[in-house]
């Protein structure tokens, strides 16, 4: 194991509330940052296997399926065609994270990228040969995703964000 990489074994403080606590403030943090300097800054992720190779950040606004409430969350991303694809991988838990069920049930919403605002996007789960031809290339985008999906028995959603007019 690297200085800053991630160890092969799932580590037990990864579904602890004071971790899934600590999560959400430092994400509202890189939300505002991104926001304010419109991706100058928040838009890379330097963490784990990101360390030495930065991955591209977005910010993904999903209205939640019970409150109706405009949530945003920043996610890694790959850029696949004129598609933007995303992974539910949530860390290797054993759940899908909030925003895949938001998508799920409102697949129309928007994006954020370096330098471009409010990209209007409509959201789908990637088909299994679609998974199949995307998940090595996100594997490639950010090493960790390999360990998530070994840290957990369900299959990491592949969602495909396509533009909308």
């Amino acid at each position: 194991m690297g200085r800053f990489s991630l160890p092969d074994q799932k580590p037990g403080g990864l579904d602890s509330p004071v971790t899934a606590k600590a999560m959400k403030y430092l994400a509202k943090a890189q939300v505002a940052v991104f926001r304010l300097t419109n991706g100058r800054v928040g838009s890379t992720w330097r963490v784990g296997a990101g360390f030495r190779k930065p991955v591209p950040t977005l910010l993904l606004d999903h209205r939640g399926r019970k409150s109706g409430r405009l949530f945003t969350t920043p996610l890694l991303y790959l850029e696949s065609g004129g598609d933007v694809v995303i992974v539910g991988s949530q860390g290797g838990l054993p759940r899908h994270p909030q925003w895949y069920f938001n998508l799920l049930a409102h697949p129309e919403t928007r994006i954020h990228l370096k330098g471009r605002r409010d990209v209007p996007v409509q959201a789908r789960v990637a088909g299994p040969s679609e998974r199949a031809d995307l998940w090595p290339r996100l594997v490639e985008l950010y090493a960790d995703f390999a360990k998530y999906q070994a840290w957990t028995e369900r299959e990491i959603p592949v969602v495909v964000l396509s533009p909308r007019p």
